[in-house]
């Protein structure tokens, strides 16, 4: 007998069914020669430290570091959990052979192989790679087992992980705790949570000390086009003011007028990180949340392996694309034209040598179903416009550079026009992904007309008045991104790709480490802000070692990790250096000087709540303030019978007070526009379909609706 062990029973059942093991039993299934079971995830742990003997089981100064000659593990102390590891147990001693088909993954791996060395494991094992649920994947996979000792690595980067996060986490955290701690709270010290915290507390200082300085601008109007002076900002009106009165005495020239056509090039693929940062951006779900949605996706087999960090494709893949595209029914208009010809093969999309374990995130040849909810939805919407958007032309645009002068002061505007779309078509209906500079971009999208060099005229200048802008906070998108390079702000995507190695923590565990930290109150959420608190300030400023706190230093943690994965670096080597660190920094905490960690946390947060329950009050009532969710370019302004678009006449976004005969109040109004849905209300009397209540939502095409 074959005994199949999947992660959990959902993707049992799918290996099941096509493996013809059909039969129900208890804790498994069983047919056609197999048994296929399952755990419920980790079923399985490192020991705590009390399990290494009893002086551990209080917080002593003097008992630290704690480090155990050998790790052991222990079951997750749970009835269920217990009944099944006794389910697989009896299975493992009865069977000829193991398949692994846990998560095919670092994590997963590691999970499975602690399970088999819990059950005292000794038959041949292989193991199951699959990148997708679907049943022709599955079938595959079968087809091409391979031997378990392929993904030892695997398992020894993993395992060293959790090792390095318990020696860290372990240690730091009781070391802190009872040295600055007072015995009034737990000060939670972590391997990625640590250095996180800290890039989120050195935005939080530098926003907190900047300094709001006013400057003046000079600007021109030439034939209805402005122009910048191309001069240094000037720092007092009085400046300003004489600028602008020799500018009126001088003409306009133009010095030179430059027309050049470029590309824009395609966007990549998605990772998991990728993912997460676009959910963010454009409909503010979490990184958490963002996670969860494409982890149903995935075991609904409608996508791909979602815990992944490359956005690439293999190139054994491509053969499976035209098949894939024409499953895709819903985009068909967007399909069409790629289908008329040859599916390009390009470097940017299919790439060996920059896929490892699992390729970038595209979707399965199965449709999404019906019941899928509005979040999985928007999920997969993104997901499956992307994978259409990378085999459409690149976009062709023109940029403008016109350089002219005033007298002896330099002035110039640029314009930038798309000529063929290309893979921008794939999003021509979709609103704007960002609120930007809008002046930018208002210059940006100025017509130029053709200037001749020499020409001359008048002209109509003018003082621009601004102010300096602090550094902006971390949003969810920002910071993912930030995480992957280590703490390094790169937008250019060829330099993130290579600086990824040393980023801190994997895609599958970044959104759980900011889930962390909102829970230990180190930081909190302002709309899309994400804010150090007063104590997750204090706790950075009680670490003095940049050890724990460096994202760079962390990154190089990661980088030695992945080193294990590929056999380059030895798992014992990597233990041995923590323990050193660990060792070193008990020493000169215990040794140092105590500092007072005054706690900011029961009558602080009962004030922050009394003072922070109006301000959303607040926010709520104030329409001026929120912007428009259709152009995302200009707030939201409210009218006698609607609330509307600032830009009403171009953007078009108006939702009225009165909807199917019932009137909303301004909360309700406030939560349809963020949220996108209402609250369950009832008295509606004019829906055409006769509803009388139901959820007020609002659709992606900016459609009213009730979902009953």
């Amino acid at each position: 007998m074959k005994l199949c062990i999947a992660e959990k029973p959902s993707v049992a059942r799918d290996i099941a069914k096509v493996l013809g093991a059909t039969m129900p039993k208890q804790g498994y299934m069983e047919g056609n020669g197999y048994c296929v079971t399952w755990t419920f995830g980790h079923l399985c742990t490192l020991k705590e430290p009390h399990d290494y003997g009893p002086q551990y089981k209080s917080w002593n100064l003097f008992l630290l570091p704690i480090i155990p000659q050998s790790f052991g593990i222990k079951l997750i102390p749970n009835k269920g959990v217990e009944n099944q590891f006794k389910v697989i147990e009896r299975l493992v001693a009865e069977c000829d052979e193991v398949i692994n088909c846990g998560d095919a993954g670092q994590e997963g791996e590691l999970i499975q192989r602690w399970v088999l060395q819990k059950a005292k494991c000794d038959k041949p094992v292989q193991r199951l790679w699959i990148s997708s649920l679907t049943e022709e994947a599955i079938k595959e996979g079968f087809e091409k087992l391979k031997p378990a000792e392929d993904y030892k690595n695997l398992y020894l980067a993993g395992n060293a992980r959790a090792i390095g996060d318990w020696l860290l986490g372990i240690n730091a955290t009781r070391l802190f705790t009872k040295k600055f701690g007072g015995n009034k709270a737990v000060l939670s010290i972590g391997r990625v949570q640590t250095p996180t915290l800290a890039m989120l507390v050195q935005r939080q200082k530098e926003i907190d000390a900047f300094s709001t300085e006013e400057y003046w601008e000079l600007k021109t109007k030439y034939r209805d086009v402005i122009f910048n002076a191309a001069i240094d900002r000037l720092k007092t009106l009085d400046r300003a003011e004489k600028g602008l009165e020799y500018l009126k005495v001088n003409l306009f020239e133009i010095l030179s007028f430059e027309i050049k056509e470029g590309k824009e090039k395609n966007p990549r693929l998605f990772d998991l990180t990728g993912l997460q940062v676009e959910a963010n951006k454009k409909f503010g779900y979490s990184a958490d949340s963002t996670l969860k949605y494409i982890q149903s996706l995935y075991e609904k087999k409608h996508v791909t392996y979602p815990r992944v960090d490359t956005t690439y494709l293999s190139e054994s893949l491509y053969p499976k694309i035209g098949g894939i595209l024409q499953s895709m029914a819903i985009y068909k208009d967007l399909i069409s034209p790629l289908l008329e010809q040859p599916i390009p093969k390009s470097k940017a999309v299919f790439d060996d040598a920059k896929v490892t374990d699992h390729h970038a995130i595209i979707p399965t040849e199965i449709p999404p179903s019906p019941n899928l909810t509005r979040e999985e939805k928007m999920i997969y919407d993104l997901i499956a416009k992307r994978f259409i958007a990378v085999f459409y032309p690149e976009c062709k645009i023109s940029n403008t550079l016109v350089e002219a002068q005033v007298g002896t002061i330099p002035f110039k505007t640029s314009g930038r026009q798309v000529l063929e779309p290309g893979w921008r078509a794939v999003y021509a209906k979709d609103a704007k992904d960002e609120p930007t500079d809008k002046e930018k971009d208002k210059e940006e999208e100025q017509t130029i007309p053709e200037f001749k060099v020499g020409e001359t005229g008048a002209h109509d200048p003018m003082i621009h008045q601004g102010k300096t802008s602090p550094p902006k906070p971390y949003t969810e998108a920002t910071l993912l991104r930030a995480m992957e390079t280590a703490g390094k702000q790169v937008d250019d995507e060829e330099l993130r790709e290579m600086l990824k190695n040393n980023g801190i923590g994997r895609p599958s565990t970044r959104a759980n480490i900011i889930e962390t930290l909102f829970k230990r109150k180190y930081i909190e959420k302002k709309r899309k802000n994400l804010i150090a608190t007063q104590t997750g300030i204090q706790l950075i400023d009680t670490i003095e070692d940049e050890l724990l706190k460096s994202p760079e230093l962390t990154g190089e943690w990661e980088l030695k990790l992945r080193k294990i994965e590929s056999g380059e670096y030895e798992a014992n080597q990597f233990k041995d250096e923590l323990i050193q660190m660990v060792t070193e920094l008990t020493k000169k905490v215990v040794d140092g000087k105590a500092k007072v960690f005054t706690l900011h946390e029961e009558k602080e947060e009962v004030k922050e709540k009394k003072k922070r329950e109006p301000a959303v009050k607040k926010e709520l009532q104030s329409w001026e303030e929120t912007q428009c969710p259709k152009c995302k370019s200009h707030n939201l302004m409210k009218g006698k019978t609607a609330v509307g678009c600032f830009d009403f006449k171009n953007c078009g976004f108006k939702v009225s007070f009165d909807i199917f005969g019932k009137k909303l109040s301004d909360k309700q109004l406030m939560d349809l526009v963020l949220k996108g849905k209402t609250s369950k209300l009832k008295g509606f009397t004019t829906h055409p379909d006769g509803l009388a209540e139901g959820v007020v939502t609002l659709s992606t095409e900016f459609l009213i609706n009730i979902n009953s």
